[in-house]
């Protein structure tokens, strides 16, 4: 395993970032990111109940586009439950350290 690609990255060891903006910006993106991740769940799951609707309006035909649509919903929904677990996981981890 080579690993001199990664020799340069600690030119410095003396000059770190504060932690306190280091920490700031690494929630700010794991934020964000999750509220994507539920934002885009949300939004696949809307169109699947609108090709749903739609299908059985009769105002569509096309079996195949509604199982894609309902797929996609349903994976990302189980994505986003696997997430949330993953998170509750670990905060009862931390939660349960002893200092």
């Amino acid at each position: 395993m080579d690993i001199s690609a990664i020799s340069g990255m600690y030119k410095n060891p003396v000059v770190q970032p504060s932690v306190e903006s280091k920490a700031g910006q690494g929630f700010d993106k794991i934020l964000d990111s999750a509220m994507s991740m539920v934002n885009e769940t949300n939004d696949l799951q809307n169109k699947a109940n609108a090709e749903e609707i739609s299908f059985a309006l009769g105002e569509s035909d096309n079996v195949h586009d509604l199982l894609i649509a309902e797929q996609k919903a349903n994976l990302a929904l189980q994505y986003t439950v696997a997430i949330r677990d993953k998170f509750i996981e670990g905060y009862n981890s931390i939660m349960n350290m002893q200092i």
